[in-house]
C-alpha cells in the first residue's frame, strides 16, 4: 500500500499503549516511556506510530508525529469490510470478519483502536495468538491494508464487477 500526504486529511488521534522502561546506573534508576498511538480521518484512512521519551507527553506527541508518517488508504463496503481477513505480524494474528448494519465494533481495546479510527462501524474481530499491543496493532494494520473490494478484484483479473460478484 502506498503512504498517503497526513496533510490532506483531518486527523484524530489515539493512543493505544504507554510503556514505562527503566534503566538501573550507578546514580539510580532512569524512567523513559514509550507510546503507541493510532491515527485517522474516521473514513478509510488510518496510520499507526511509536514515539519515545523522557516524558509521556513528549511520547505520545511523538507517536503522533510518526503515525501521521504511516498513513494508508483501506477498502471499505459501506460501514464495514468487504470481506473476512487475518492479518498477522510476528506472535499476533488477528482475525476480522464483516458485520451487518447495527452489529457495532466488537473487539477488544487495540484492535477496537485502529478499526475506530479508520471509519469501520460494524464488524467482528478476534485477536488471536500474541496480545502484546505492538504486534496486534501491526497485525490489524497488515489485515485491513490486504482488503480488496470487488472493484480492485475485477480489475486485477480483467473481468467487470459483475462477472466477480455473479
Amino acid at each position: 500500500m502506498a503512504l498517503l500526504d497526513a496533510s490532506k486529511y483531518e486527523l484524530s488521534e489515539k493512543v493505544v499503549a504507554i510503556n514505562r522502561v527503566s534503566k538501573t546506573v550507578k546514580g539510580g534508576r532512569i524512567m523513559k516511556f514509550s507510546a503507541l498511538v493510532v491515527v485517522g480521518d474516521g473514513n478509510g484512512v488510518v496510520g499507526f506510530g511509536t514515539g519515545k521519551s523522557n516524558e509521556v507527553p513528549d511520547a505520545i506527541r511523538k507517536g503522533i508525529e510518526d503515525a501521521k508518517k504511516n498513513i494508508v488508504k483501506i477498502s471499505l463496503k459501506g460501514t464495514t469490510i468487504p470481506h473476512e481477513v487475518v492479518g498477522k505480524f510476528g506472535a499476533g494474528a488477528v482475525l476480522m470478519k464483516p458485520a451487518p448494519e447495527g452489529t457495532g465494533v466488537i473487539s477488544g481495546g487495540t484492535v477496537r483502536a485502529v478499526v475506530e479510527m479508520a471509519g469501520i462501524k460494524n464488524i467482528r474481530t478476534k485477536s488471536l495468538r500474541s496480545n502484546n499491543p505492538y504486534n496486534v496493532v501491526r497485525a490489524t494494520m497488515a489485515g485491513l491494508t490486504s482488503l480488496r473490494d470487488a472493484q480492485q478484484v475485477a480489475q486485477l483479473r480483467g473481468k467487470t464487477v459483475k462477472e466477480i460478484l455473479g
